[in-house]
């Protein structure tokens, strides 16, 4: 009788990844780094266990929406008091925050629990090229997207 392989978390090999953001959409690049921080890309993917690999998003700022989402996608946030509702489309957060579209696409794609939270911190973002994760000797992924 076989068994079905489950990995363990002491015992997954964890790799670097640098990810060129220029001239890529966002939601479709935010799904391929969402796969590859969750480990989906390799043959060792467990549901329930990090299998995934650290990513670094480098130029953020001259990632780009396609359609008029610059205009009309707004996010939402509150601020926790009354009447504390904050709108702002994505036009405003790309030349304030640009980092924070980036998360925002990719967190949305993952899970929802605490192993989501666990994700979400090997991921990495910065608006130019600049970043200090030299050290680590990150190798670049490049995806099949537009």
């Amino acid at each position: 009788m076989k068994d079905t392989f489950m990995a363990k978390a002491g015992t997954v090999e964890k790799k670097w990844y640098l990810v060129d953001a220029e001239g890529k959409t966002v939601g479709r690049l935010a799904a391929e780094v969402a796969k590859v921080l969750r480990g989906k890309n390799k043959p060792i993917f467990t549901p329930h266990v990090d299998t995934g690999d650290y990513v670094i998003i480098i130029n953020a700022a001259k990632a780009v929406f396609t359609g008029k989402k610059l205009r009309k996608k707004v996010y939402f946030h509150h601020t926790g008091y009354l009447g504390g509702g904050k709108y702002a489309t994505a036009g405003e957060w790309m030349q304030k925050f640009p980092e924070r579209v980036l998360e925002h696409a990719v967190k949305g794609m993952l899970p929802k629990n605490k192993l989501g939270a666990d994700l979400f911190r090997k991921l990495h973002v910065f608006a130019d090229e600049k970043h200090p994760y030299a050290a680590q000797k990150p190798e670049e992924i490049k995806f099949e997207t537009r």
